[in-house]
Protein backbone atom coordinates (compact mmCIF):
# COMPACT_ATOMS: atom_id res chain seq x y z
CA UNK A 1 0.00 0.00 0.00
CA UNK A 2 3.01 2.26 -0.26
CA UNK A 3 3.30 2.29 -3.38
CA UNK A 4 0.81 4.84 -5.61
CA UNK A 5 -0.66 2.51 -8.36
CA UNK A 6 -0.11 3.69 -11.69
CA UNK A 7 -1.31 1.65 -14.30
CA UNK A 8 -4.80 3.12 -15.19
CA UNK A 9 -6.18 -0.56 -15.91
CA UNK A 10 -5.41 -1.27 -12.20
CA UNK A 11 -7.08 2.09 -10.92
CA UNK A 12 -10.06 1.59 -12.63
CA UNK A 13 -10.46 -1.84 -12.09
CA UNK A 14 -10.07 -0.81 -8.53
CA UNK A 15 -12.64 1.61 -8.09
CA UNK A 16 -14.93 -0.71 -10.08
CA UNK A 17 -14.45 -3.42 -7.11
CA UNK A 18 -16.91 -0.86 -4.72
CA UNK A 19 -19.63 -1.14 -6.19
CA UNK A 20 -19.20 -5.03 -6.79
CA UNK A 21 -18.02 -5.19 -3.70
CA UNK A 22 -21.19 -3.87 -2.22
CA UNK A 23 -23.21 -6.12 -4.39
CA UNK A 24 -21.28 -9.50 -2.95
CA UNK A 25 -21.68 -8.30 0.18
CA UNK A 26 -25.52 -7.75 0.33
CA UNK A 27 -25.88 -10.89 -1.50
CA UNK A 28 -23.53 -12.46 1.28
CA UNK A 29 -25.93 -10.72 3.83
CA UNK A 30 -28.86 -12.17 2.38
CA UNK A 31 -27.87 -15.63 2.62
CA UNK A 32 -26.99 -14.65 6.31
CA UNK A 33 -30.16 -13.62 6.94
CA UNK A 34 -31.55 -16.56 5.18
CA UNK A 35 -29.75 -19.06 7.50
CA UNK A 36 -31.04 -17.24 10.81
CA UNK A 37 -29.08 -14.46 11.64
CA UNK A 38 -30.85 -11.25 12.53
CA UNK A 39 -31.60 -8.61 9.90
CA UNK A 40 -29.85 -5.92 12.12
CA UNK A 41 -26.96 -7.52 13.14
CA UNK A 42 -26.75 -8.27 9.27
CA UNK A 43 -27.16 -4.75 7.73
CA UNK A 44 -24.24 -3.79 10.64
CA UNK A 45 -21.63 -5.85 9.61
CA UNK A 46 -22.02 -4.84 5.79
CA UNK A 47 -22.12 -1.46 6.25
CA UNK A 48 -18.83 -1.46 8.36
CA UNK A 49 -16.78 -4.00 6.08
CA UNK A 50 -18.38 -1.51 3.05
CA UNK A 51 -16.66 0.86 5.07
CA UNK A 52 -13.33 -0.46 5.61
CA UNK A 53 -13.08 -1.55 1.97
CA UNK A 54 -14.00 2.11 0.65
CA UNK A 55 -10.96 3.40 3.10
CA UNK A 56 -8.91 0.84 2.20
CA UNK A 57 -9.39 1.07 -1.99
CA UNK A 58 -9.61 4.71 -1.65
CA UNK A 59 -6.71 5.42 0.33
CA UNK A 60 -4.83 2.87 -1.65
CA UNK A 61 -5.30 5.03 -4.82
CA UNK A 62 -5.40 8.42 -3.29
CA UNK A 63 -4.92 11.21 -6.41
CA UNK A 64 -8.57 11.48 -7.11
CA UNK A 65 -10.22 8.74 -6.06
CA UNK A 66 -9.26 10.12 -2.43
CA UNK A 67 -10.16 13.22 -2.91
CA UNK A 68 -14.08 11.41 -3.92
CA UNK A 69 -13.54 9.85 -0.61
CA UNK A 70 -12.71 12.99 1.11
CA UNK A 71 -16.02 14.50 -0.43
CA UNK A 72 -18.20 11.55 0.93
CA UNK A 73 -16.50 12.16 4.54
CA UNK A 74 -17.90 15.86 4.27
CA UNK A 75 -21.18 15.20 3.24
CA UNK A 76 -22.13 11.81 5.40
CA UNK A 77 -24.36 14.66 7.23
CA UNK A 78 -26.32 13.88 4.96
CA UNK A 79 -27.33 10.47 4.90
CA UNK A 80 -29.55 9.01 7.38
CA UNK A 81 -28.13 8.28 10.87
CA UNK A 82 -28.74 4.22 10.36
CA UNK A 83 -27.02 4.33 7.28
CA UNK A 84 -24.39 6.99 8.19
CA UNK A 85 -22.88 6.02 11.94
CA UNK A 86 -20.92 2.73 10.63
CA UNK A 87 -19.33 5.23 7.85
CA UNK A 88 -18.67 7.89 10.37
CA UNK A 89 -15.51 7.31 12.17
CA UNK A 90 -14.04 5.06 8.56
CA UNK A 91 -14.65 7.58 6.40
CA UNK A 92 -13.46 10.42 8.79
CA UNK A 93 -10.06 9.09 8.43
CA UNK A 94 -9.87 10.07 4.90
CA UNK A 95 -9.50 14.03 6.76
CA UNK A 96 -6.38 13.16 8.86
CA UNK A 97 -4.36 9.61 7.09
CA UNK A 98 -3.61 7.46 4.26
CA UNK A 99 -1.14 4.57 3.90
CA UNK A 100 2.62 6.24 3.93
CA UNK A 101 4.91 6.32 1.35
CA UNK A 102 8.39 4.37 2.23
CA UNK A 103 11.28 6.54 3.10
CA UNK A 104 13.47 5.99 0.54
CA UNK A 105 10.56 7.30 -2.08
CA UNK A 106 10.17 10.39 0.17
CA UNK A 107 14.21 11.16 -0.21
CA UNK A 108 14.10 10.70 -3.80
CA UNK A 109 11.57 13.23 -4.22
CA UNK A 110 13.32 15.93 -1.67
CA UNK A 111 16.21 15.31 -4.05
CA UNK A 112 14.65 15.73 -7.02
CA UNK A 113 13.18 18.95 -6.48
CA UNK A 114 15.71 20.48 -3.73
CA UNK A 115 18.79 19.40 -4.80
CA UNK A 116 21.25 16.09 -3.87
CA UNK A 117 21.95 18.37 -0.73
CA UNK A 118 18.53 18.34 0.48
CA UNK A 119 19.47 17.84 4.06
CA UNK A 120 21.85 20.29 4.24
CA UNK A 121 18.32 22.68 4.13
CA UNK A 122 16.99 21.00 7.49
CA UNK A 123 18.75 20.41 11.04
CA UNK A 124 16.57 17.22 11.27
CA UNK A 125 14.09 15.63 9.10
CA UNK A 126 11.47 12.82 10.78
CA UNK A 127 11.18 9.83 8.03
CA UNK A 128 7.54 9.04 9.56
CA UNK A 129 4.89 11.07 7.90
CA UNK A 130 2.70 13.44 10.39
CA UNK A 131 -0.10 13.30 7.69
CA UNK A 132 -1.38 12.44 4.58
CA UNK A 133 -3.50 14.42 2.03
CA UNK A 134 -4.92 13.14 -1.33
CA UNK A 135 -1.95 13.93 -3.29
CA UNK A 136 0.87 14.04 -0.81
CA UNK A 137 2.15 13.49 2.64
CA UNK A 138 3.61 15.81 5.54
CA UNK A 139 6.59 15.23 7.39
CA UNK A 140 8.02 16.95 10.50
CA UNK A 141 11.17 18.88 10.73
CA UNK A 142 13.55 21.72 11.62
CA UNK A 143 14.67 24.43 8.48
CA UNK A 144 18.17 25.04 8.81
CA UNK A 145 17.23 28.39 10.75
CA UNK A 146 15.67 26.66 13.27
CA UNK A 147 11.97 27.09 12.40
CA UNK A 148 9.81 24.05 12.69
CA UNK A 149 8.47 23.25 9.31
CA UNK A 150 6.22 21.43 8.02
CA UNK A 151 7.45 19.55 3.87
CA UNK A 152 4.34 18.55 1.83
CA UNK A 153 6.07 16.07 -0.42
CA UNK A 154 3.79 14.57 -3.56
CA UNK A 155 3.30 10.42 -4.43
CA UNK A 156 5.18 9.78 -7.32
CA UNK A 157 2.83 8.97 -10.25
CA UNK A 158 0.06 11.30 -8.99
CA UNK A 159 -0.12 13.31 -11.74
CA UNK A 160 -0.92 9.72 -13.75
CA UNK A 161 -3.32 8.58 -11.20
CA UNK A 162 -4.79 11.73 -11.04
CA UNK A 163 -5.45 12.04 -14.42
CA UNK A 164 -6.61 8.12 -14.75
CA UNK A 165 -9.30 8.84 -12.17
CA UNK A 166 -10.82 11.80 -14.32
CA UNK A 167 -11.04 9.72 -17.14
CA UNK A 168 -13.46 7.25 -14.85
CA UNK A 169 -14.94 10.46 -13.58
CA UNK A 170 -15.62 11.63 -17.62
CA UNK A 171 -17.40 8.17 -18.36
CA UNK A 172 -19.46 8.98 -14.89
CA UNK A 173 -20.12 12.27 -16.38
CA UNK A 174 -21.22 11.07 -19.25
CA UNK A 175 -23.46 8.87 -18.04
CA UNK A 176 -24.96 11.84 -15.85
CA UNK A 177 -25.24 14.02 -18.45
CA UNK A 178 -28.04 11.57 -20.18
CA UNK A 179 -29.82 11.35 -17.20
CA UNK A 180 -30.15 15.35 -16.17
CA UNK A 181 -30.89 17.56 -18.85
CA UNK A 182 -30.52 20.65 -17.04
CA UNK A 183 -26.37 19.86 -16.58
CA UNK A 184 -24.10 20.52 -19.04
CA UNK A 185 -21.37 17.53 -17.42
CA UNK A 186 -18.84 17.46 -19.98
CA UNK A 187 -17.89 21.24 -19.77
CA UNK A 188 -17.75 20.41 -15.45
CA UNK A 189 -15.71 17.97 -15.63
CA UNK A 190 -13.24 19.80 -18.44
CA UNK A 191 -13.59 22.88 -15.56
CA UNK A 192 -12.62 19.46 -12.80
CA UNK A 193 -9.85 18.69 -14.44
CA UNK A 194 -8.34 21.45 -14.62
CA UNK A 195 -8.54 22.78 -11.47
CA UNK A 196 -7.35 19.30 -10.28
CA UNK A 197 -4.57 19.23 -12.40
CA UNK A 198 -3.50 22.36 -10.81
CA UNK A 199 -3.15 21.26 -7.49
CA UNK A 200 -0.26 19.11 -8.92
CA UNK A 201 2.22 22.12 -9.02
CA UNK A 202 3.21 22.48 -6.05
CA UNK A 203 4.46 25.90 -7.15
CA UNK A 204 0.35 27.02 -7.53
CA UNK A 205 -0.57 25.96 -3.74
CA UNK A 206 2.92 27.98 -2.48
CA UNK A 207 1.61 31.12 -4.42
CA UNK A 208 -1.66 31.09 -3.22
CA UNK A 209 -0.47 30.00 0.24
CA UNK A 210 1.77 33.23 0.07
CA UNK A 211 -1.23 35.23 -0.53
CA UNK A 212 -3.34 34.04 2.41
CA UNK A 213 -0.32 34.10 4.69
CA UNK A 214 -0.04 38.20 3.74
CA UNK A 215 -3.44 39.21 3.63
CA UNK A 216 -4.19 37.56 7.09
CA UNK A 217 -0.33 38.37 8.99
CA UNK A 218 -0.69 39.47 12.52
CA UNK A 219 -5.06 38.23 12.47
CA UNK A 220 -6.34 37.44 15.97
CA UNK A 221 -8.62 35.10 14.52
CA UNK A 222 -6.77 33.32 11.83
CA UNK A 223 -3.44 31.23 11.34
CA UNK A 224 -1.93 30.94 8.15
CA UNK A 225 1.80 29.49 8.07
CA UNK A 226 4.08 31.34 6.42
CA UNK A 227 5.73 29.71 3.28
CA UNK A 228 9.03 28.67 3.60
CA UNK A 229 10.04 27.01 0.24
CA UNK A 230 7.82 25.81 -2.86
CA UNK A 231 8.85 23.72 -5.61
CA UNK A 232 7.21 21.47 -8.18
CA UNK A 233 6.75 18.51 -5.86
CA UNK A 234 7.57 19.58 -2.09
CA UNK A 235 6.12 22.47 -0.18
CA UNK A 236 7.74 23.89 3.05
CA UNK A 237 5.78 25.61 5.77
CA UNK A 238 5.94 27.16 9.30
CA UNK A 239 4.58 24.07 11.46
CA UNK A 240 1.07 24.82 13.07
CA UNK A 241 -0.06 23.20 16.27
CA UNK A 242 -3.39 22.89 17.34
CA UNK A 243 -6.71 20.56 17.59
CA UNK A 244 -8.06 18.95 14.38
CA UNK A 245 -11.52 20.65 13.73
CA UNK A 246 -12.50 16.31 13.36
CA UNK A 247 -11.78 16.22 16.91
CA UNK A 248 -14.09 19.31 18.37
CA UNK A 249 -16.93 18.21 15.93
CA UNK A 250 -16.08 14.64 18.00
CA UNK A 251 -15.82 15.97 21.18
CA UNK A 252 -16.56 19.94 21.35
CA UNK A 253 -18.63 21.55 23.57
CA UNK A 254 -21.48 23.27 22.28
CA UNK A 255 -19.29 26.41 23.37
CA UNK A 256 -16.35 25.60 20.96
CA UNK A 257 -18.45 23.84 18.47
CA UNK A 258 -20.09 27.17 17.95
CA UNK A 259 -17.27 29.31 17.79
CA UNK A 260 -15.43 27.11 15.81
CA UNK A 261 -18.46 27.15 13.22
CA UNK A 262 -18.19 31.56 12.81
CA UNK A 263 -14.58 31.35 12.44
CA UNK A 264 -14.99 28.74 9.70
CA UNK A 265 -17.75 30.77 7.97
CA UNK A 266 -15.78 33.93 8.38
CA UNK A 267 -12.62 32.77 6.77
CA UNK A 268 -14.66 30.99 3.85
CA UNK A 269 -16.40 33.89 2.77
CA UNK A 270 -13.72 36.84 3.97
CA UNK A 271 -11.10 35.02 1.75
CA UNK A 272 -12.37 36.55 -1.35
CA UNK A 273 -12.82 39.80 -0.11
CA UNK A 274 -9.55 40.16 1.68
CA UNK A 275 -6.90 38.27 -0.23
CA UNK A 276 -8.59 38.13 -3.97
CA UNK A 277 -9.01 34.17 -3.23
CA UNK A 278 -11.22 31.49 -1.65
CA UNK A 279 -10.03 28.57 -0.29
CA UNK A 280 -12.06 25.66 -1.89
CA UNK A 281 -11.62 22.93 -0.09
CA UNK A 282 -13.65 22.58 2.85
CA UNK A 283 -12.97 19.19 4.65
CA UNK A 284 -12.10 19.45 8.35
CA UNK A 285 -8.91 17.63 8.08
CA UNK A 286 -7.74 21.37 6.48
CA UNK A 287 -8.40 23.30 9.96
CA UNK A 288 -6.99 23.40 13.50
CA UNK A 289 -8.07 25.69 16.46
CA UNK A 290 -4.74 26.98 18.06
CA UNK A 291 -4.07 27.57 21.30
CA UNK A 292 -4.95 31.00 21.79
CA UNK A 293 -8.44 29.89 20.03
CA UNK A 294 -7.58 31.11 16.47
CA UNK A 295 -8.71 28.68 13.71
CA UNK A 296 -5.17 27.53 11.66
CA UNK A 297 -5.91 26.67 7.96
CA UNK A 298 -3.95 24.27 6.38
CA UNK A 299 -3.34 23.14 2.87
CA UNK A 300 -3.50 25.50 -0.07
CA UNK A 301 -3.64 23.20 -2.87
CA UNK A 302 -7.48 23.94 -4.24
CA UNK A 303 -8.34 27.72 -4.44
CA UNK A 304 -10.23 29.57 -6.46
CA UNK A 305 -8.41 33.18 -7.75
CA UNK A 306 -11.19 35.76 -7.19
CA UNK A 307 -9.21 39.11 -8.05
CA UNK A 308 -12.39 40.91 -7.87
CA UNK A 309 -14.12 39.36 -4.66
CA UNK A 310 -17.27 36.98 -4.52
CA UNK A 311 -19.35 37.63 -7.86
CA UNK A 312 -22.13 39.68 -6.82
CA UNK A 313 -24.79 38.03 -8.52
CA UNK A 314 -24.50 35.41 -5.98
CA UNK A 315 -25.59 37.65 -3.14
CA UNK A 316 -28.25 39.44 -5.56
CA UNK A 317 -29.60 36.40 -6.11
CA UNK A 318 -30.16 35.50 -2.60
CA UNK A 319 -31.38 38.47 -1.67
CA UNK A 320 -34.41 38.12 -4.69
CA UNK A 321 -35.24 34.61 -3.44
CA UNK A 322 -35.28 35.96 0.37
CA UNK A 323 -37.46 38.81 -0.67
CA UNK A 324 -39.66 36.01 -2.23
CA UNK A 325 -39.34 37.60 -6.04
CA UNK A 326 -39.35 34.01 -7.97
CA UNK A 327 -39.67 35.55 -11.03
CA UNK A 328 -36.49 37.77 -11.03
CA UNK A 329 -34.83 34.91 -9.32
CA UNK A 330 -35.35 32.72 -11.85
CA UNK A 331 -34.57 35.10 -14.23
CA UNK A 332 -31.01 35.66 -12.66
CA UNK A 333 -30.99 31.95 -12.59
CA UNK A 334 -31.01 31.86 -16.51
CA UNK A 335 -28.77 35.01 -16.60
CA UNK A 336 -25.65 33.13 -14.81
CA UNK A 337 -25.97 30.04 -16.30
CA UNK A 338 -27.69 27.92 -13.66
CA UNK A 339 -30.69 27.30 -15.81
CA UNK A 340 -29.90 26.77 -19.25
CA UNK A 341 -32.24 28.23 -22.29
CA UNK A 342 -34.00 25.00 -23.28
CA UNK A 343 -34.84 24.46 -19.75
CA UNK A 344 -38.74 25.10 -18.67
CA UNK A 345 -39.08 25.76 -15.13
CA UNK A 346 -41.80 27.19 -12.87
CA UNK A 347 -40.76 30.21 -10.82
CA UNK A 348 -42.77 28.90 -7.67
CA UNK A 349 -42.07 25.56 -7.56
CA UNK A 350 -38.14 26.34 -8.18
CA UNK A 351 -38.95 28.71 -4.92
CA UNK A 352 -39.98 26.22 -2.81
CA UNK A 353 -36.90 23.93 -3.92
CA UNK A 354 -34.34 26.24 -2.95
CA UNK A 355 -36.34 28.02 -0.04
CA UNK A 356 -35.12 26.01 2.51
CA UNK A 357 -31.41 26.44 1.39
CA UNK A 358 -32.03 29.83 2.64
CA UNK A 359 -32.72 29.32 5.88
CA UNK A 360 -29.27 30.44 7.51
CA UNK A 361 -29.67 33.91 5.80
CA UNK A 362 -33.42 34.18 6.76
CA UNK A 363 -32.67 34.38 10.39
CA UNK A 364 -30.44 35.82 13.02
CA UNK A 365 -28.91 33.21 14.39
CA UNK A 366 -29.25 29.57 12.29
CA UNK A 367 -28.09 26.25 14.18
CA UNK A 368 -26.28 23.82 11.48
CA UNK A 369 -27.18 20.02 12.24
CA UNK A 370 -27.29 16.44 10.61
CA UNK A 371 -31.28 16.20 11.27
CA UNK A 372 -31.61 19.10 9.42
CA UNK A 373 -28.68 18.49 6.64
CA UNK A 374 -30.23 14.98 5.62
CA UNK A 375 -33.50 16.34 5.70
CA UNK A 376 -32.45 18.33 2.60
CA UNK A 377 -30.63 15.83 0.87
CA UNK A 378 -33.81 13.33 1.11
CA UNK A 379 -35.59 16.38 -0.47
CA UNK A 380 -33.12 16.86 -3.39
CA UNK A 381 -32.32 13.12 -4.04
CA UNK A 382 -35.62 11.53 -3.18
CA UNK A 383 -37.50 10.68 -6.73
CA UNK A 384 -40.60 10.74 -4.63
CA UNK A 385 -40.38 14.02 -3.84
CA UNK A 386 -41.25 17.24 -5.83
CA UNK A 387 -37.36 18.56 -5.83
CA UNK A 388 -36.14 15.65 -7.52
CA UNK A 389 -37.06 16.78 -11.07
CA UNK A 390 -36.51 20.17 -9.93
CA UNK A 391 -32.82 19.64 -9.22
CA UNK A 392 -32.18 17.78 -12.68
CA UNK A 393 -33.38 21.00 -14.69
CA UNK A 394 -30.48 22.91 -13.25
CA UNK A 395 -26.78 23.29 -14.23
CA UNK A 396 -24.14 23.99 -12.31
CA UNK A 397 -21.62 26.89 -14.49
CA UNK A 398 -18.30 25.70 -14.69
CA UNK A 399 -16.73 28.71 -13.35
CA UNK A 400 -18.93 28.41 -10.31
CA UNK A 401 -17.42 24.94 -9.60
CA UNK A 402 -15.61 25.75 -6.95
CA UNK A 403 -17.85 28.39 -5.18
CA UNK A 404 -20.42 25.66 -5.04
CA UNK A 405 -17.46 23.22 -3.68
CA UNK A 406 -17.21 25.86 -0.82
CA UNK A 407 -20.98 26.04 -0.71
CA UNK A 408 -21.92 22.70 -0.17
CA UNK A 409 -19.15 21.43 1.33
CA UNK A 410 -19.22 23.69 3.94
CA UNK A 411 -22.91 23.23 4.75
CA UNK A 412 -21.90 19.77 5.50
CA UNK A 413 -19.15 20.64 7.80
CA UNK A 414 -21.14 23.27 10.19
CA UNK A 415 -23.82 20.05 9.94
CA UNK A 416 -21.48 17.70 11.72
CA UNK A 417 -19.93 20.84 14.34
CA UNK A 418 -23.73 20.92 15.45
CA UNK A 419 -23.20 24.82 15.37
CA UNK A 420 -25.33 27.98 16.29
CA UNK A 421 -24.24 31.38 15.02
CA UNK A 422 -25.34 34.71 13.66
CA UNK A 423 -24.11 33.55 9.69
CA UNK A 424 -26.56 36.00 8.59
CA UNK A 425 -24.63 39.01 9.44
CA UNK A 426 -21.53 36.82 8.13
CA UNK A 427 -23.26 37.00 4.76
CA UNK A 428 -23.82 40.33 4.65
CA UNK A 429 -20.61 41.43 5.99
CA UNK A 430 -18.72 39.49 3.11
CA UNK A 431 -21.09 38.93 0.43
CA UNK A 432 -21.09 41.29 -2.07
CA UNK A 433 -24.81 42.28 -3.13
CA UNK A 434 -26.43 40.42 -0.54
CA UNK A 435 -27.57 43.82 1.47
CA UNK A 436 -29.98 46.02 -0.65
Amino acid sequence: MSDLPRNAVNRAFKLASLPLGLAGRATLGLGKRLGGASSESVSADVQLRTAEHIFRVLGELKGGAMKFGQTLSVLEAGIPEELAAPYRATLTKLQESAPPMKAATVHGVLAADLGRDWRDRFRSFDDRPAASASIGQVHKAVWHDGRTVAVKIQYPGAGDALRSDLRQVARLGRSVGALVPGMDAKALVEELHDRMVEELDYRMEADAQDGFALAYDGDPEFAVPKLVEGAEHVLVSEWLDGRPLSNVIADGTKEERDQAGLLYVRFLFSGPTRAGLLHADPHPGNYRITADGRLGVLDYGAVARLPEGLPPSIGQLMRRALAGEADEMLDGLREEGFVKAHIDLDPEDLYDYLAPFLEPARVERFHFNRPWMREQFARINDPRRPGYSIGLKLNLPPSYLLIHRVWIGGIGVLSQLDCEAPFSAELERWLPGFRS
